[in-house]
């Protein structure tokens, strides 16, 4: 079902163009119904490659007046320059969705003409998507300001979920959330590519090592989705006393996989939490 809604993004970047790209593809929005700015020409053209028959320009006030919901998808350390451009252009009928990595909801009121979270200003919304958003598989966590209402929240929870799973959340959270989902494919990208190398030291053509572990992944993940069974019980059902499985989780084991990649979840959060204090 096609949303009424207009779309605007200030910024259009990858995950711009990615959640765009996405919500066209789900047929929840019309590509005219999007329009995107950014200072970048490489970017606006870019834009426009991934969503064909949306509009682009380099004026966010522009956007701005054009749209219903409006999606915050700068960097956070273009975040102050980007509210700065909507100072008083961002009106009561504006749904705004950050979906900047660590900037608190309250940051963006207080630049948004010094709204606090309980004035009737704009109603404000903060996302954390994930890239794979541009083929349906995001997983994001989202959270509502107090001046969002209810309908807000179900169009929210409506446009993330025609593009994956969403979660809402307290706020608080939301730099786990980035942590792990925002940050996470990185590091799922880089466990293919090592079981992929893995694969070619072994003896398998390139190509097929790829495929072979990329299949994989996909096919454990939706393992856990789909059956609800815990992990461990997962990894018991697979290794076989002495088997080869086992020699490969002796082999983890000893490299640290679980610990490094508990660490980068970590790292990733906090860097979170210091980009919403810059």
């Amino acid at each position: 079902m096609i949303i009424e809604e207009t779309l605007g993004f200030i910024g259009a970047g990858q995950m711009a163009s990615a959640l765009a790209s996405g919500f066209v593809s789900a047929d929840l929005v019309r590509p005219d119904a999007i329009w995107a700015s950014d200072p970048s020409e490489k970017a606006r053209r870019g834009f426009v490659d991934q969503v064909p028959g949306s509009h682009v320009m380099d004026d966010s006030p522009a956007v701005a007046s054009r749209a219903d919901a409006l999606f915050l998808a700068v960097k956070p350390q273009q975040m102050s320059a980007a509210l700065e451009s909507l100072r008083g252009e961002v009106l009561a009928k504006h749904l705004v969705i950050s979906i900047a990595a660590g900037v608190p909801l309250q940051r963006i009121a207080d630049v948004l003409g010094g709204q606090t979270a309980e004035d009737s200003g704009a109603r404000l919304v903060r996302v954390m998507p994930n890239t794979p958003c541009l083929v349906g598989m995001s997983a994001s966590g989202y959270c509502l300001g107090a001046g969002a209402t209810s309908r807000d929240g179900t169009l929210v929870k409506q446009l993330l979920e025609s593009v994956g799973k969403a979660f809402e959340v307290d706020e608080k959270m939301l730099d786990a959330v980035t942590g792990l989902s925002g940050s996470g494919p990185a590091f799922v990208y880089m466990i293919i590519e090592a079981l992929s190398e893995g694969g070619v030291l072994a003896g398998l053509p390139r190509e097929v090592a790829t495929q072979l572990a990329a299949q994989t992944v996909r096919g454990a993940a939706e393992m856990v989705l789909q059956t609800g069974v815990p992990t461990g019980t997962l990894i018991k059902r697979v290794a076989s006393r002495g088997g080869t499985t086992v020699a490969g989780l002796e082999a983890l084991e000893e490299g640290g996989l679980r610990s490094t990649l508990i660490a980068a979840v970590e790292a990733a959060t906090r860097r979170s939490i210091e980009l919403g204090k810059t």
